[in-house]
């Protein structure tokens, strides 16, 4: 069991246990490309470590993990003694950290260095590529930093590698990373579910052990990638005096440099930098966990010099830890406005991802097997930006002996009935359809924007009126008691005739919406949409067979079935009959399509905010003329229509595929004429 700081108050024995821990961390990331812990865990215990040799520098050694770099090669690959060592790098974790490794450099020089270099501090593995002639003739990892593995043939298949380069001197080596995309990583692993197979941890875990394989082909399926960073040894280069000149020319050569690097004039400019960088940390295909700032001056560089591990010219900037460890108090079970029954962790707070977590999410039964987590782990928690929280694994070195595996719960524990899974699906489903839960859960969707947008009716005012027996369902809402709303506390006249303005507008509101806020299950908008159009009438919808419903375009017997068994149940049918008598538009839009199907076949992905159109607007002007408006972008994909903000992913992922990118003056020539504007 790991100690935590301050539990032991001799400084001796804890350094002993630090280095212990520190060692057995290292050769599960550097060596076994399997970490228990994650990094910001890890660098805390190395913090843990300097701050007590610091303070009593007897107790420091040389071999000390404070003063080594990665870890020892693991043996499977020949070995490669690098000619020019591979450092690591100090961090700070802060901007006042940061200021002051600065303030030291600058005490170090007697003046403030002129530039530095940022650079994004990618999440993969640090390789050396050595070129002789221009021709690629070893690749090694870093392993200790003196010696590294020969991983030439698997390095070889990475496509961003040049084998050769043009106009290289006799001898160049250069550093960079070798990482996973994470478009790359997600296309891998839905590969491995669909396969049954175990699913990868994370990108990085993931490059690093690909770039191991004792088989090439199988380093080659992997679609790994790399930038260059850095350099080692030069034999017969041009004279170059700074580190953004040394990136300038690696790239003429041709090896990739990441196009986010900068060069600024100051360390405000470098916070600017850095601050950007962790705004815009999700928005790349690739995934970074923080800033390496350089000096930029390769004179001055030397004039720095390094320490037993790390260059004193350069630091990396660690941004908020995205996964920790904590304990997990206990797993419950929440139910879903459709009934679903979801695990998630209660845990002992703990500061992820920009913000202090208590829960996190575990999906499902399965997922809840699958990870193995049990009431009373140490678990490790992961929170990417807006991401929900969720508990990815157990630290397994720190179980408690004899732990119970967690139970999923046979009941619904809101109203006490039996939770149901069928037959070869995820999902465990409370079915009682008067659990006070679903009841909530079903008015507040009918009354969401994408719904029956009935403004004044957020969360807290349904689950009050159904604690107070007003509403029991979706068809009650227009037969609502004002009197009684009138005589609760916070309801004044004012937000009373508020809300029932609100009510009455949505009766006209189209069928598409009327469908979709009925939680049909399966059905989501843009089915809802393909139902009014291909029957026109909510009546007509009532009377189709579950074959008249396969007829639909996009259509399955999945959702066919499922649409006719919810407009059969007595229940539906009871609320169905209080909306037709409430005076709800049934009619839908007239099944013919009146507008010229100039883009049938065709399929237009609209992202960001356009100043003629909604989003719903456009993807209906888009359907009306027999087109698709999908949510994400394909090579099947026709054009992807751009507005202001638009979602960073999909523009690069149709830029990635080639497929066409219009403004919204191009969207209207597309409507008009069904061809993609030149």
């Amino acid at each position: 069991m790991t100690v935590e700081p301050g539990e032991r108050t001799d400084p001796a024995a804890r350094t002993t246990e630090l280095r212990e821990l520190i060692r057995h961390h290292n050769e599960r990331y550097h060596v076994l490309d399997a970490p228990e812990i994650p990094d910001a865990d890890y660098d805390a215990l190395v913090r843990e470590l300097q701050r007590l040799e610091d303070e009593h520098p007897d107790l420091r050694i040389e071999d000390s993990p404070t003063q080594l770099v990665g870890g020892a090669p693991s043996g499977a690959f020949a070995e490669v003694e690098h000619r020019v060592p591979m450092m690591s790098l100090d961090n700070v974790f802060d901007v006042d950290e940061l200021r002051a490794w600065a303030e030291r450099a600058e005490r170090r020089l007697g003046r403030p260095a002129p530039a530095f270099v940022c650079e994004l501090k990618y999440d993969g593995l640090a390789i050396s590529l050595r070129y002789e002639d221009g021709v690629l003739v070893q690749a090694a990892t870093r392993g200790n930093g003196r010696v590294g593995e020969d991983v030439t043939a698997n390095v070889r298949t990475i496509a961003d590698v040049p084998h050769r380069l043009v106009g290289a001197p006799p001898v160049v080596e250069v550093r960079g990373e070798v990482y996973m995309k994470v478009s790359d990583f997600r296309a891998l692993n839905a590969a491995q579910d669909a396969a049954g197979l175990k699913l990868y941890a994370n990108p990085r875990n993931t490059a690093a052990g690909s770039l191991r394989q004792k088989d090439p082909s199988v380093t080659a399926s992997r679609r790994l990638s790399f930038w260059v960073y850095g350099a080692g040894e030069i034999v017969g280069g041009p004279e170059i005096t700074s580190h953004h000149q040394l990136l300038d020319w690696l790239g003429s050569l041709g090896l990739p440099v990441n196009d986010a690097t900068a060069v600024v004039g100051s360390l405000a400019e470098v916070e600017a930098y850095v601050a950007d960088a962790e705004a815009h940390r999700h928005d790349r295909d690739y995934e970074t966990d923080g800033v390496v700032v350089k000096v930029d001056d390769l004179a001055l560089q030397t004039e720095l010099g390094v320490t037993a591990k790390a260059p004193r010219w350069a630091i990396a900037y660690k941004l908020p830890p995205e996964e920790r460890t904590t304990r997990l108090l206990d797993i419950m079970v929440s139910i879903g406005p459709s009934g679903q029954a979801t695990p998630f962790a209660r845990l002992e707070p703990v500061f992820v991802g920009g913000s202090t977590v208590g829960t996190a999410t575990l999906h499902n039964e399965d997922q809840v097997r699958a990870k193995d987590v049990r009431p009373g782990d140490m678990v490790i928690v992961r929170k990417a930006g807006d991401v929900i929280p969720e508990v990815v694994g157990p630290v397994l070195s720190e179980r408690p002996p004899g732990l119970p595996v967690w139970e999923f719960p046979r009941d619904c524990p809101v109203c006490g009935e039996p939770l149901v899974r069928g037959e070869g699906l995820a999902a465990t489903l409370c079915v009682n359809m008067e659990c006070p839960r679903q009841i909530r859960g079903r008015i507040e969707h009918f009354a969401s924007r994408g719904a029956m947008d009935i403004e004044h009716l957020g969360e807290q005012r349904v689950d009050l009126f159904v604690t107070q027996g007003l509403l029991r369902d979706i068809g009650d809402l227009y037969t609502l008691d004002l009197d009684r709303v009138r005589a609760l506390e916070g309801f004044g006249e004012i937000s009373v005739r508020n809300l029932a303005q609100a009510i009455d507008a949505s009766r006209s509101r189209p069928l598409a919406n009327l469908l979709f806020g009925m939680r049909i299950p399966h059905v989501g908008s843009a089915v809802a949409e393909l139902l009014a159009r291909g029957f026109g009438h909510l009546d007509r919808l009532l009377e189709a067979t579950p074959e008249e419903l396969e007829r639909i375009e996009g259509l399955g017997p999945i959702i066919a079935r499922s649409v006719h068994a919810f407009l059969r149940q007595e229940h539906n049918l009871e609320v169905i009959a209080k909306l037709r008598a409430a005076g709800v538009n049934f009619e839908g839009p007239p099944v013919e399509p009146t507008a010229p199907q100039v883009l049938a076949g065709k399929a237009v992905v609209v992202t960001g905010t356009l100043e003629g159109f909604t989003r719903e607007q456009a993807e209906a002007a888009v359907k009306a003329r027999g087109g698709k408006s999908p949510g994400s972008v394909s090579k099947k994909t026709t054009a992807l229509v751009v507005g202001a903000e638009p979602g960073a992913s999909k523009l690069t992922k149709a830029e990635e595929l080639g497929v066409p990118v219009l403004d919204e003056a191009g969207f209207v020539q597309l409507l008009e004429t069904g061809e993609v504007p030149q």
